[in-house]
């Protein structure tokens, strides 16, 4: 039986690293019961569909994005999943009866000024969201600083624009999912009881051009990164559990320990992700990326007190680096 999973190509999106997420878990997740989960940065959802369908303890699910445009995509879809498909069947109709590359081109780039108009109906704003994420070049989703979608065509030959089965198959999951479009910190008011935050935030770029976390107008930077730290101490102090994904900058830098100084309260894991968003063949490949955590015991280590990443007191104290916030 098929299942659920992402309706859109979504940067940094974590099928491929779901089998290592779900072995960082707290160990007794399983038993846990009346579960809140939390995605503040819910992305592709490849996480949230996992989630769902793998624990049924979880009665209750909200997920968050800053990103408009995507939080109406996941309410389309968990509203409207037969609206939508009939949109896209006609728009996949109209776009592969095109014969030429340039007049596809064309086509694309009309969708592209229409979509950026940004006074659109749900429906026909989700359909052209999912064609321009199916189209456009490598799946990317780009902002420029007034907040329109900047991506080139992408010159795939025979893409799939409409797919019912996982539209419908996501809708039904998403029935009981709140879906919000604010500041992450907005969504600690709903945490209570058995509750499990998952941060998958716009990742830390690993140098000046290797940043794709432009999906929304406003920056994600390292002051960003140090208020999100704060956001998980007061999860912490709460008694809530938290798990949290970014790059891992000191694979690329040595002398970056950004992250390790940042989160050195809490367990840092590294894990190796596959990344192909480099246009670049060459610049493909495995890198690791960090998972942090508050909890010792994992499903992969329920019993061991967990190893935390460690920094020498006399390596630290030559950095003259500052992560304080004034």
């Amino acid at each position: 039986m098929t299942k659920a999973k992402p309706f859109i190509k979504w940067v940094g999106g974590k099928s491929q690293l779901i089998e290592q997420l779900d072995a960082q878990l707290p160990a007794d997740f399983d038993n846990w019961e009346n579960v809140t989960y939390i995605e503040p940065f819910v992305g592709g959802g490849a996480m949230l569909f996992y989630m769902l369908q793998r624990y049924p303890n979880i009665q209750h699910a909200i997920i968050n994005d800053i990103n408009s445009d995507l939080t109406t995509c996941y309410r389309t879809v968990r509203d409207a999943p037969e609206q939508l498909i009939e949109s896209l069947k006609e728009i996949e109709k109209n776009y592969l009866a095109l014969e030429s590359e340039e007049r596809r081109k064309e086509f694309y780039m009309v969708t592209r000024d229409q979509y950026n108009e940004k006074d659109l109906d749900p429906i026909k704003n989700t359909t052209l969201f999912f064609f321009l994420n199916r189209t456009c070049f490598n799946g990317l989703y780009r902002v420029n600083k007034k907040g329109l979608f900047n991506v080139p065509f992408g010159r795939y030959i025979n893409p799939t624009i409409c797919d019912p089965e996982t539209i419908r198959k996501d809708s039904k999951l998403l029935q009981h999912v709140e879906i919000l479009n604010n500041d992450f910190e907005d969504t600690y008011r709903y945490a209570h009881g058995n509750t499990l935050f998952y941060f998958d935030p716009p990742y830390r770029p690993l140098s000046n051009t290797s940043s794709f976390n432009d999906y929304a107008k406003e920056a994600f930077n390292d002051e960003a990164q140090i208020r999100l730290k704060e956001f998980c101490d007061r999860i912490n102090e709460a008694g809530f559990h938290f798990m949290l994904s970014n790059s891992d900058c000191k694979s690329k830098n040595e002398e970056d320990i950004f992250f390790d100084i940042l989160y050195q309260a809490y367990q840092i894991e590294r894990v190796w992700a596959s990344r192909s968003i480099n246009s670049k063949p060459d610049k493909r490949g495995k890198l690791t990326e960090i998972l942090v955590h508050n909890y010792k015991a994992t499903k992969d280590a329920p019993r061991a007190k967990y190893h935390s990443v460690e920094l020498e007191p006399l390596y630290v104290a030559e950095k003259t680096h500052d992560y304080s916030v004034n």
